[in-house]
């Protein structure tokens, strides 16, 4: 029998937090979502990736929903 597939970390090596925000500019998590990860079981790694999703929605919807400064005359 093999071994359960393990939740990646969405960890991308970019590691700046958003001090506006309070999510790493690289991953889109809160530094508690960072320091727990390891500790995790995988349904609330799940969760997480979850919430990244949403997260990354949002900042689409808003990036391209502001206007811009060409636009803005």
């Amino acid at each position: 029998m093999s071994a359960p597939v393990q939740t990646p970390s969405p960890c991308i090596n970019v590691c700046r937090m958003h001090e506006a925000s309070g999510l790493c500019e690289g991953c889109l998590r809160t530094i508690d979502e960072i320091a727990a990860w390891s500790t995790l079981d995988d349904a609330a790694k799940r969760a997480v990736w979850d919430a990244i999703e949403t997260r990354h929605a949002q900042w689409l919807t808003q990036r391209f929903d502001a206007p811009t400064e060409r636009g803005a005359r």
